[in-house]
């Protein structure tokens, strides 16, 4: 059975760090591509952050490029995302994605989400 559980979330005032966690487990998590989305009250979620499965390729979304990071530890089935300098607009339930093949079927997997608030 598949299961991706994030955690690490929480209140933070502006200028604050976070660092989220989705631990992961049913699937072969070292050849899929993971990836940080988030959702805020009425607005369409949107993608943070993505990581290869080797962890050598990552991209980010413009409007947290420099403040956050994504990382992954392969031996521990977990991807980070390490979120500094944040912002009341960072704030949202994060979720993590995995996505990759297993055998020749295409699978995409989601974690329950975590919520993060930024409040002054």
């Amino acid at each position: 059975q598949v299961h991706l559980v994030e955690s690490g979330g929480g209140l933070v005032q502006p200028g604050g760090s976070l660092r989220l966690s989705c631990a992961a487990s049913g699937f072969t998590f070292s050849s899929y591509v993971l990836s940080w989305y988030r959702q805020a009250p009425g607005k369409e979620r949107e993608l943070v952050a993505t990581i290869s499965d080797t962890g050598n390729t990552r991209n980010y979304a413009d409007s947290v490029k420099g403040r956050f990071t994504i990382s992954r530890d392969n031996a521990k089935t977990t991807v980070y995302l390490q979120m500094n300098s944040l912002k009341p607009e960072d704030a949202a339930v994060y979720y993590c994605k995995a996505i990759g093949k297993t055998g020749a079927t295409m699978y995409t997997y989601w974690g329950q989400g975590t919520q993060v608030t930024v409040y002054s």
